[in-house]
């Protein structure tokens, strides 16, 4: 979606959002528990070549095995990467919803959570251009598998996790839209 005239290779769509993460996410702390997964490399970017039905719920549970399966020290997490087929944001977000509901109904409710980030990311009752939204935009549409136990950790050892949202939109917000496009250009193809 960081241009949706051009193709790009899983490789690629990789590299780019590896740059998204360190340049936006970790750059920015806007989410302080991000640093430490990426600097140790437990961070999986799992780019997936499915669109939707069938074939993205089938590469959605396998990448849910993967991360069950795995050491918290192979694989912290997972950025679950869809760069086809969930560019209208309401249809990501029945996706989102569907994979919760898998979560729930396979018993992995409170082991595993998702987060959500795609490149219209728009929050209820927000107007549109509000900078707020850019803290859940990403180059593609993109589900982050975290496993609860682990989160849970990382929020013991920080101090109002809840303030998090607040001080992450004061950062945008000060930052202003060019100032985010000089930060991380591809923003500028698709926000």
């Amino acid at each position: 979606m960081v241009n949706a005239q051009q193709h790009y290779s899983a490789e690629q769509v990789e590299k780019i959002t590896r740059q998204w993460v360190e340049t936006m996410v970790v750059g920015l702390n806007l989410c302080p528990f991000a640093a430490p997964v990426v600097k140790d490399n437990s961070l999986r970017y799992a780019v997936t070549e499915a669109q939707e039905g069938e074939p993205l719920v089938a590469a959605f549970l396998a990448e849910v095995e993967l991360i069950l399966a795995a050491s918290e020290t192979d694989i912290s997490t997972t950025l679950f990467i869809v760069p086809v087929g969930l560019e209208d944001f309401y249809v990501y977000l029945d996706h989102l919803h569907l994979f919760e509901e898998l979560l729930v109904e396979s018993g992995l409710d409170g082991v595993l959570q998702l987060a959500s980030f795609h490149p219209a990311y728009l929050f209820a009752g927000v107007p549109e251009d509000d900078l707020s939204h850019w803290s859940n935009r990403a180059p593609w549409p993109a589900f982050h598998i975290i496993r609860e136990a682990e989160m849970g950790r990382a929020l013991t050892h920080y101090a109002h996790p809840e303030q998090i949202p607040e001080r992450n939109i004061k950062r945008l917000r000060e930052l202003g839209r060019e100032g985010l496009i000089e930060r991380f250009p591809p923003f500028a193809d698709y926000c």
